[in-house]
């Protein structure tokens, strides 16, 4: 393993993704993101949809993720520093002293990517999801239960934002995902590639335990409070989880989670990346 990099000084421009991690998560970082904390790290550098660009690590941190590093390409930096180094850069106490600036892969068609999925798939369809922690924990749960894809729509938040990836634990990084043009028809493009689609609806016309999946089966979920719109609803097959008397509804990721794990494969895909 070749030696990290020290840096003493807060101003190095080597640490220029890494400054004020905070502010720029709100305004983007054309093309980069942040992963933090070591489960999040070591699931970027094992994935093949994106990649580490560097690593920042407090100095006590180095030596859990030798094995991490020692699997870096040659040309990617890792950086170490002090805790107060690190915190002057990030801007805040960044206790788990273990960051990466990521590279995102190529967009990916939609089309394209439903295409190329098995005869036999499972995918995940997010509508107006515009929580971070929601759209972190979709992929969570998508990733746990063998989904072979997530579509969002353009109303969504980015999956790749730091705090999302954070709550997926690494699964953002390693589901496959496509993001849906604005205007775009999800419904006629899962039709057009023979998946059924199932809208998610305390309304639902079929209790779930009722439904036996089609061989390609999408489930589409939509925001917490509106939930997905009338003409989705008329156009898919509706779906409820039954609840208690005076209750209706759960958080949009434990519902989805309820729904995918009854609809995943006898032999779940397994651990992905």
């Amino acid at each position: 393993m070749a030696a990290p990099i020290r840096i003493d000084d807060p101003e190095d421009p080597r640490l220029a993704p890494y400054r004020d991690v905070r502010e720029r998560d709100l305004v983007g970082r054309l093309g980069g993101f942040i992963a933090e904390g070591e489960v999040v790290v070591r699931a970027l550098a094992r994935s093949r949809l994106h990649r580490p660009d560097s690593l920042l690590l407090a100095e006590k941190r180095v030596d859990a993720l030798a094995d991490v590093i020692e699997r870096l390409p040659t040309e990617t930096p890792v950086y170490a520093a002090s805790q107060a180094v690190m915190d002057a850069v990030v801007g805040f106490p960044i206790h788990r002293g273990i960051l990466a600036a990521g590279r995102r892969g190529a967009p990916v068609d939609p089309g394209g990517l439903l295409a190329g999925l098995p005869s036999r798939a499972l995918v995940l369809v997010l509508c107006g999801i515009s929580n971070h922690d929601n759209v972190g924990g979709l992929f969570r749960n998508a990733a746990a239960f063998g989904a072979d894809a997530v579509l969002l729509d353009a109303r969504c938040s980015d999956p790749l934002y730091r705090k999302a990836i954070r709550v997926s634990v690494g699964a953002a990084l390693n589901v496959p995902f496509a993001r849906l043009a604005d205007g775009a028809d999800p419904l006629g493009l899962l039709a057009a590639h023979g998946f059924e689609a199932l809208a998610l609806s305390p309304r639902g016309e079929m209790r779930l335990a009722e439904l036996s999946p089609a061989p390609r089966t999408a489930v589409l979920v939509g925001a917490e409070g509106p939930g997905l719109s009338d003409e989705f609803l008329a156009r898919a097959r509706t779906v409820r989880i039954p609840m208690a008397k005076g209750f209706d509804s759960l958080n949009v990721s434990v519902s989805a989670g309820i729904v995918l794990h009854h609809l995943r494969p006898d032999d779940p895909q397994g651990e992905r990346g």
